[in-house]
């Protein structure tokens, strides 16, 4: 099944400027491991559950994996061989909105090495460059 949102308030939006770096959930929370973006991008759903599979097929149910991105923004594409005008076309699919900084993936309950293993998978997947990071401790 693929990711979406429930219900929006309005189905088509606009496509948006991607400037700037993120401002929010570019630290590691839950896991203690991670997987930043590096570039600004759309990641699509079926990207993000592909990287989902890749994490949690390497670490054979291990540990735990967190998704901190979720697509709820949506895409339009007119059909092909469709004259321009006609009004804004169906929606084609979800992406989530990724700048740089945020953090894409945790994965936590492993050490270091497979984490990194794993996360490297994941960022094969991913449609942009991506850098693994570790928690924060607090003195």
């Amino acid at each position: 099944m693929a990711l979406m949102p429930k219900r929006v308030k309005y189905r088509k939006k606009m496509r948006g400027k991607m400037k700037g770096n993120a401002c929010r959930g570019n630290f590691v929370a839950f896991g203690e491991f991670g997987l930043q973006a590096l570039e600004c991008s759309w990641v699509t759903g079926r990207q993000i559950e592909a990287g989902r599979v890749a994490a949690t097929h390497f670490l054979h149910r291990e540990g735990k994996v967190h998704i901190r991105i979720f697509p709820d923004h949506s895409y339009t594409c007119k059909p092909l061989e469709t004259r321009m005008g006609k009004g804004k076309a169906e929606i084609a699919g979800w992406v989530a909105r990724v700048k740089p900084g945020a953090v894409l993936y945790e994965i936590g309950g492993v050490p270091e090495d497979i984490a990194r293993a794993a996360l490297a998978r994941v960022a094969y997947k991913m449609p942009v460059r991506c850098r693994f990071i570790t928690k924060r401790h607090s003195l």
